[in-house]
């Protein structure tokens, strides 16, 4: 039965009346903040905990601690997590029961097996230490396995198990040690902002003031962002673990002189995590119908406590534990553990500032918190003392959930995810739940054309199109599936005649006032266009990093829109809006702007079909902008394109959509018109090497690595500049190329390994299948000295290595003759 630790001197003491930052919630992750805040050097910090330091769920979690993950820098956040455990052992005096194990992961399926060989790949350019070992090496290992079910299996050396209470008592420990200061039976009752937006926390034992506050709440978190009116889109979820009594193989391990611990290792075909828990075994499972727990709310005066297990629930997962590992299935059950554990929408935490509040921060829905806990606790501090993390966190970033992550959905999602725990995702697989959260107006008309449609942002939108809905399927794989010759046919649509593909996923961030040029001017790099004209700009943090790159719309000399990632856009927010001088006005009107773009050579003439202006060459030149009527209908009109091919941008209020879409198809049937979906666009960008925000355009990056420096003003003062000039001096130690691939029938996703004489050299950021140009490309970032156009490489797809070349720029249209035309 997991232990409960208690300390008595964070009891007595009385609460400051002020804290530079107050977190709220006493598990590992609030310790874990608290801790590096402190040793960072923001002494006047505080941790309040209702309970005791683990009450909820901190208390009773395995304690398996592993590296991989589905995000590299997530991979690399807890490989620091891992490696923290020792530092805060020795710092606080406290054990935290640390077993150095290895680990392993089973590939009973060739699905399996080439997933691993995925991650593999990752972790050659991450530097982490895996390997893959036989079923023979397996057994050797461990040898309670029937490694007769296996392919193979993935070792890391890094893997292993701690004990949970001891792991948040030195986090904590070693935070007071800082200088922070911690209190137990102090549970916050109301958080209020002063106009200075500093916030007061009240408490049992008096009101705190706090410049910061954090939301750890853990089991609690949506109570607590209640007490704010915030609704944080998690859900606590029911979990069972097992831990067997003695089993005498294991008696036999750890005699003096024997083999010692066995290792970890997680089985994802049979849904099962297991290690040795004292002279017995833990087996835990993710059953494939989770029970969500108090989706009400969680109740205040829940603490130290399990819930009633219910072992029908995962029987045929412990059937399936018992046939991998046959030494369970004659050792009786010690103790039965349901515990409820939050878990997020897409499984990772979320942290960082909330959107659309001042001074409030959260970490929040970090289920694997023993994995993850050091790593937010590092990022978090950076973030909140440097102003931003040293390393690209959006895959646990609080802003990638907008107001469309209601309570309920989270609930779905959060239920999903946990069903999915070791459910292979694949690159082209859509996910079933919390779908049509949000459409435009042509979502049914799209969809009866045969659109697959995929979800970004919580908004729908066309992937491909097949011959009709009943057509509109694929099977999940890493190899080209059956949408291949559908996104070609969308693709030759494109290069020869028109096609059209919805852009209401795209950001729209309205600017104006009088102040709105010059403040435009100073946080974006590039340069800001007179009326009527369009540019292309990053957008820096102030340390050179890259925050964005949008592209921007004069509508009059106080008036602009910048248009960017959808993904991103209430980071984009949060970003615009921390630091809004007193004549501009800023707002997110990504939901007030629909629109469809046209690409292709016969663009312009069905365009001029369906408006009064001329919108010849000579009249509506490349970059221009105007407002005009398109379809009969009231417009924003860009003339630009991501496709490569000559094109237009349409934007128009929701409302306005659906006529602009029977204009656009009336007026074009007999151009050729047809409907594109999103991964027809990413084929043609690939094409022209341009990036994409998430992939090949990140804040791992600068400006220079990734070659955004050919659009910055250097004759302006702007955000990010002297950190960019000094990585401008000093020359890019890696850059963002474009590669082709000798490669049939598969393509590069993503995050697969680059390699040069078998030493990984880069890693590839995206890819697929350029169907104008006929040939796998990838793109991604490599050592400087194999950046050179010619340079022959290797990139790593599923365990094989396939020739790749970097190109000398576009491999289609090089000059941009087609898009300018």
């Amino acid at each position: 039965m997991p232990e409960i630790q208690k300390d008595d001197t964070a009891t007595g003491k009385p609460l400051p009346s002020h804290a530079k930052v107050v977190v709220i919630g006493g598990g590992v992750v609030g310790c874990s903040i608290l801790f590096h805040l402190a040793k960072f050097g923001w002494k006047d910090v505080v941790l309040l905990e209702r309970d005791e330091l683990t009450s909820g769920s901190s208390w009773h979690a395995a304690g398996q601690i592993h590296t991989i993950s589905s995000d590299p820098n997530i991979s690399r956040l807890q490989g620091y997590t891992i490696d923290l455990y020792k530092e805060i052992e020795e710092t606080s005096g406290h054990s935290v029961g640390l077993h150095m194990t290895g680990g392993f992961y089973a590939a009973s399926t060739k699905e399996w097996y080439d997933y691993l060989k995925r991650e593999r790949s990752k972790a050659r350019y991450m530097g982490l230490d895996q390997e893959f070992i036989s079923p023979k090496e397996l057994a050797e290992r461990h040898p309670l396995i029937d490694t007769s079910q296996y392919y193979a299996a993935l070792w890391d050396d890094q893997d292993g198990d701690l004990d949970p209470s001891g792991a948040t008592y030195a986090f904590a420990k070693a935070a007071r040690v800082h200088g922070a200061q911690y209190f137990t039976h102090c549970g916050v009752t109301a958080t209020t902002q002063r106009p200075d937006g500093s916030w007061d926390v009240t408490t049992p034992k008096g009101v705190i003031n706090a410049e910061i506050i954090v939301n750890c709440g853990g089991l609690w978190a949506r109570e607590v962002g209640h007490m704010q009116g915030l609704h944080i889109p998690v859900q606590p979820m029911e979990h069972h673990y097992l831990i067997t009594e003695a089993i005498p193989e294991i008696v036999e391990r750890m005699q003096p002189g024997g083999a010692g611990r066995l290792p970890c290792g997680i089985d994802y075909e049979a849904n099962i995590y297991f290690r040795q828990e004292r002279q017995g075994m833990l087996l835990g499972t993710y059953e494939p119908k989770g029970t969500p727990w108090k989706v009400e709310g969680t109740p205040w005066t829940f603490g130290h406590e399990l819930l009633q297990p219910d072992l029908d629930r995962i029987a045929d997962r412990l059937e399936l534990g018992f046939e991998r590992i046959p030494a369970l299935a004659n050792a009786g059950i010690k103790d039965a553990i349901n515990g409820p554990f939050t878990f997020g929408p897409d499984g990772n935490p979320m942290i960082g500032p909330v959107p659309g509040m001042t001074n409030y921060w959260c970490a929040v829905g970090v289920m694997a918190g023993f994995c993850q806990g050091g790593g937010v606790g590092l990022t978090m501090a950076e973030w909140m003392i440097d102003g931003e993390p040293s390393i690209d966190v959006w895959a646990m970033d609080v802003a990638r959930f907008g107001d469309w992550a209601t309570p309920d959905w989270g609930t779905v999602k959060s239920t999903e995810n946990y069903e999915r725990r070791f459910v292979m995702t694949f690159p082209n697989e859509t996910l079933p739940k919390g779908r049509l959260q949000k459409t435009t107006a042509l979502y049914d008309r799209l969809v009866a054309k045969g659109a697959r449609m995929g979800q970004g942002f919580g908004l729908e939108n066309a992937l491909w199109f097949a011959d009709g809905p009943d057509d509109a399927h694929e099977e999940p794989t890493f190899e080209r599936n059956r949408s291949h010759d559908y996104v070609a046919r969308e693709v030759k649509a494109v290069q020869e005649a028109v096609g059209g593909i919805e852009i209401a996923n795209f950001a729209k961030h309205e600017v104006k006032g009088a102040g709105a040029r010059a403040w435009l001017d100073r946080i974006l790099a590039g340069y800001v266009p007179k009326p009527g004209r369009l540019t292309l700009t990053p957008m820096l943090t102030p340390k050179g990093r890259l925050y964005g790159d949008l592209t921007v719309a004069c509508l009059a000399e106080d008036h602009f829109m910048l248009f960017g990632s959808g993904a991103m856009q209430d980071a984009h927010r949060r970003w615009f809006e921390k630091d809004l001088p007193a004549d501009v006005s800023y707002a997110n009107v990504s939901d007030d702007w629909h629109g469809i773009a046209l690409s292709g050579p016969k663009s312009r003439e069905l365009l001029q079909r369906i408006t009064r202006d001329d919108v010849s060459a000579e009249a509506f030149k490349f970059r221009d902008l105007r407002q005009s009527f398109v379809g009969g209908v009231p417009v924003i009109l860009n003339r630009i394109s991501f496709s490569g091919e000559l094109g237009y941008e349409i934007y128009c209020k929701p409302q306005y959509l659906l006529r602009l879409a029977e204009a656009i198809e009336a007026a074009g049937a007999d151009l050729g018109y047809r409907w594109y979906g999103a991964r027809a666009l990413m084929s043609m960008r690939l094409e022209k090497g341009w990036g994409v925000w998430t992939l090949e355009f990140r804040p791992d990056f600068d400006a220079v690595e990734s070659g955004m420096d050919a659009f910055i003003n250097w004759k302006k003062d702007f955000v990010g500049k002297e950190a960019t000039l000094a990585a401008r001096e000093a020359g890019p130690k890696r850059r963002l190329v474009t590669m082709a691939i000798e490669a049939e029938g598969i393509d590069v996703t993503n995050d697969e390994a680059v390699l040069k004489d078998g030493e990984a050299v880069g890693y590839v950021s995206s890819g697929g299948y350029g169907h104008r140009t006929g040939q796998s490309l990838a793109m991604g970032y490599v050592n400087a000295e194999h950046a050179v156009p010619g340079s022959e490489l290797e990139v790593e797809i599923l365990g094989e290595m396939y020739k790749a070349r970097v190109l000398d720029g576009p491999s289609y249209d090089a000059n941009g003759a087609n898009m300018r035309g």
